[in-house]
């Protein structure tokens, strides 16, 4: 059994998101909510929400009762690139340069450990 959760337009570049996502790739769930929520970076925050979101969906379908959130480990996990919105900014000599602001997505699927 598994679930998914997926959150939308991060406003962080997908470089510095997928850094931390491989720090919990494969995991437990419970080892994985750990390294997120201790982690410094502020890519780790969406992270943790989105995999906290992505238990709280297979514990709230309709074959549940038998589950345990020990039990569950990440068996997926994508960090995609959004939207770049382009921004300028004054340069030199009168120049105007272009900035890129880039946002991500997120994708988690959270299954049960095979016995």
């Amino acid at each position: 059994m598994e679930a998914r959760a997926i959150t939308k337009w991060v406003r962080t570049s997908p470089i510095k998101m997928r850094r931390v996502a491989k720090l919990v790739r494969g995991k437990q769930v419970n080892e994985a909510l750990n390294i997120l929520h201790f982690n410094n970076t502020s890519a780790s925050e969406p992270l943790e929400k989105t995999v906290r979101s992505a238990v709280a969906n297979l514990m709230n379908s309709d074959d549940a009762s038998k589950i345990s959130p020990e039990d569950l480990y990440i068996k997926e996990l994508r960090i995609d690139g959004g939207v770049t919105f382009k921004r300028f900014r004054a340069g030199s000599m009168g120049r105007a340069s272009r900035i890129r602001r880039r946002t991500s997505h997120i994708s988690v699927v959270v299954a049960e450990t095979e016995e």
